[in-house]
């Protein structure tokens, strides 16, 4: 368990700094260069541990999985990844962060709606002041913040639940760390594929003409300088690479409803990041938004935490029953 909590903590940290880490560089590199280019070497990371996965639950891969991922991969990786990739570009980084943690409410209520999994009343208020916290959050009835940045977070953020509810299938046949790799490959080829295409001169000055600029003519390596190759290699290797391993490490030594925690612990983290790093304010619509968001996390994640320790505790008690009967 010690084991599992320093995977949790790791992973929080990593997860936590990633707005930061990718607004430091934003201007830098064209934003769905930058997206390919870390999915790509985060799911290389991720292959040795998925093969080990592979090989311990005697699966192989058939066209039929590899479709899935494809699939998986277009939706969370290509699309999902590269929204929120553009919302760091225009709106603040403790915003984005706090936001895209809102992100396991909403895959419970996916699974509802898709899965006919159960929800709880928990799950259900859970989800409420979550909402509630979005919205105090972005204050519709008083926008500042960038609507279209807005706009771009709150899509990735229901299109990553989605692909979180999509995979569980997949999750549930050949693990949570197999799922990931091959939807991180898979997404980043296609965008990798994608841009090639925006190359093609009649479809670049289509794309510049129509204002879409970031989509015209997508670099593949510019950008990359001595002064932000380390932050550059924190979000590649840092981020996607350990940060998912952690992650997925920590599920194993834990479970998931424990690991979940790390987006308990996110939206109070990464907005304190930002503060001290990119010296951005937090106000006080934003410190409610993010005391709503906690709650909202805290109702959906306690009973379960709650449930798994009394099923720990259980055993003991048996045993220390039956050493009593036996005195």
């Amino acid at each position: 368990m010690k084991r599992g909590y320093l995977y949790i903590a790791v992973t929080t940290l990593l997860f936590s700094s990633m707005e930061v880490a990718l607004k430091l560089i934003s201007g830098q590199f064209n934003p769905i260069q930058l997206n390919f280019s870390r999915f790509l070497v985060g799911g290389l990371v991720l292959i040795p541990f998925a093969v080990r996965e592979l090989k311990k639950r005697g699966r192989k891969l058939d066209g039929k999985a590899l479709g899935s991922f494809a699939l998986l991969g277009l939706m969370g990786i290509a699309v999902s990844m590269s929204l929120y990739q553009l919302s760091v570009t225009r709106i603040q980084a403790s915003v984005v962060g706090v936001l895209f943690s809102s992100n396991p409410v909403f895959v419970t209520l996916f699974a509802f709606l898709l899965l006919h999994e159960t929800i709880s009343k928990n799950q259900i208020a859970g989800l409420v002041l979550d909402v509630a916290g979005i919205v105090l959050i972005i204050q519709p009835w008083h926008l500042r913040l960038d609507a279209l940045g807005v706009v771009y977070v709150l899509l990735a953020t229901l299109l990553f639940a989605l692909y979180g509810v999509c995979g569980k299938r997949q999750c549930a046949r050949f693990g949570g760390i197999v799922v990931t790799c091959f939807s991180f490959l898979f997404g980043a080829a296609e965008m990798i594929a994608i841009a090639g295409l925006t190359h093609i001169p009649a479809l670049s000055a289509g794309l510049t003409a129509a204002g879409l600029d970031t989509f015209a003519s997508i670099p593949f390596f510019t950008g990359y300088t001595l002064t932000n190759l380390p932050i550059v290699l924190f979000i590649y290797i840092g981020v996607t690479g350990i940060g998912f391993t952690c992650y997925f490490l920590s599920m194993e030594v834990t479970s998931a409803q424990t690991t979940s925690l790390v987006f308990f612990f996110k939206p109070a983290l990464a907005p304190l990041l930002a503060f001290l790093v990119l010296h951005e304010a937090i106000p006080g619509n934003m410190l409610a938004g993010i005391a709503c968001i906690l709650c909202g996390s805290l109702v959906s994640i306690l009973p379960g935490l709650l449930a798994q320790r009394r099923a720990a505790a259980l055993p003991f008690a048996e045993d220390t029953v039956k050493e009593e009967i036996k005195i």
